[in-house]
């Protein structure tokens, strides 16, 4: 089991969370690496937990079905929950977002290249299209008068 998890500055907002329905779903975005030759893939990869694949001779499925080229040997990986959501804390406290059960594979690298929302602190503000990509999001919440952001954003992947 790993978890992707985030450690980040919110002021003014809560609740940052992906937005991940099965109409939009949400593609996490990641380096993997294989845990029997220990090879990178070079590309990024996508994992959606909407999407289900079969597993070679198996009659299982799996979010992610990957073969590694250096060794062949086919992994897996599988969103156990819908994303988490990340609260507000002062001061910032790792949380995790989501967890996967990998079979074979370690993903090493998240790139947050999605569609993010959070909700207004001290107001009933939704924001959305926050990109992350920066590592930082700023903006101003009209129902609480203030700027509102996200800064210090830090994401990573350990054992859950």
């Amino acid at each position: 089991m790993l978890a992707l998890t985030l450690t980040a500055d919110l002021t003014g907002v809560t609740n940052l969370s992906p937005l991940d329905t099965e109409d939009d779903p949400y593609f996490f975005t990641f380096k993997v690496q294989c845990t029997s030759c220990r090879e990178i893939h070079p590309n990024w990869v996508n994992v959606n937990r909407f999407e289900s694949n079969d597993i070679s001779g198996s009659r299982g499925e799996a979010n992610f079905v990957w073969k590694c080229k250096a060794c062949k040997r086919e992994s897996t990986a599988t969103i156990r929950a819908p994303a988490s959501s990340y609260k507000h804390a002062s001061p910032p406290k790792i949380q995790n977002i989501v967890e996967f059960d990998c079979r074979g594979l370690e993903f090493v690298e998240f790139k947050a290249d999605g569609e993010w929302t959070a909700k207004g602190l001290e107001s009933t503000t939704v924001f959305t299209g926050i990109d992350l990509q920066e590592g930082e999001w700023f903006d101003y919440d009209e129902k609480a008068g203030e700027e509102v952001s996200i800064k210090d954003v830090k994401w990573d992947i350990r054992r859950a």
